[in-house]
């Protein structure tokens, strides 16, 4: 299987671009204007999330989410060592990088340029062999069918993208058959709730079925940043139209001691209502 590696040279510095002007709304967004806002934003933001984030995710650590489930713990993949494994919307492949001492091939994919330089930045830091990475949509992924035994993502790509239908036909299409395909995403009911780590984010303020993008966008309307919202069924018929048998649905419980926020996560929300959802899928 070819690799296109896109992250050759050291990290340059970033573009300095402003959204502090942007306003958010509820609206549509086509799977164009989708992928441009996350490919724009993520490479915009993408040191200030390592800056803020990276502690928590380390640079070869395997964590599902803000509630801390790693997959050392969880084991959802199953046996990985001399699997081949494709990560979508990877960031800085920090799970690539724990799959690969595990004894694993991990391939770490990504929409943003910025976060892929992120990853070699922590593999020239280490002095280790880079990762190998890919810069693409993970709606159209640029891999021969059949080339990945496991696919994996972690809050990475699913709920930037416009068409996820689109997107669980491209990861099985990449696996092969009895191919595991796990991700994590925000927990559908969180939809509900304010994006607020207090008791303000505990009170519902919108329809859970209400599946209108958040968007962000610029003064002439473009949209810089955009999520879309699948509730619990759309996200298990997505899976089962694509072929896909779901063997698990990972609700992780906010575990005692942990006191770090992560944006709208926090121990008062956790121990309350669920933050995360993971998927557990089994191609046919």
């Amino acid at each position: 299987m070819g690799i296109i590696t896109v992250a050759t040279t050291p990290l340059p510095d970033a573009h300095d671009l402003d959204d502090d002007g942007d306003d958010a709304v509820r609206r549509d967004a086509e799977a164009g204007e989708s992928s441009r806002a996350s490919r724009h934003w993520w490479d915009r933001n993408a040191d200030e999330y390592q800056d803020e984030h990276g502690e928590f995710l380390g640079d070869d650590r395997f964590t599902w989410c803000p509630e801390g489930l790693d997959e050392a713990e969880a084991r959802l993949l199953g046996e990985v060592e001399g699997r081949t494994v494709l990560e979508i919307g990877a960031g800085a492949a920090q799970c690539s990088r724990w799959l690969a001492r595990q004894g694993a091939r991990p391939v770490a994919l990504d929409i943003s340029f910025r976060q892929l330089q992120h990853s070699l930045r922590i593999d020239l830091a280490r002095d280790t062999p880079p990762v190998p990475v890919v810069q693409a949509d993970a709606a159209v992924l640029p891999f021969a069918d059949g080339s990945f035994d496991l696919a994996c993502s972690a809050y990475g790509a699913v709920p930037f993208s416009a068409d996820t239908a689109a997107l669980m036909r491209e990861v099985h299409r990449v696996l092969r058959p009895g191919g595991r395909w796990v991700f994590s995403v925000t927990h559908p009911i969180r939809w509900a709730f304010p994006d607020e780590p207090g008791v303000e984010g505990l009170t519902a303020v919108a329809s859970y079925f209400d599946r209108t993008p958040y968007v962000e966008q610029d003064e002439q309307g473009r949209a810089t940043y955009v999520e879309h919202h699948r509730t619990i069924g759309d996200r298990v018929r997505e899976l089962v139209g694509a072929g896909f048998r779901l063997l698990d649905l990972v609700e992780p419980e906010w575990p005692a001691g942990h006191e770090q926020e992560w944006g709208g996560w926090s121990p008062l929300r956790g121990r309350l209502i669920p933050g995360t959802a993971i998927f557990v899928a089994e191609r046919d």
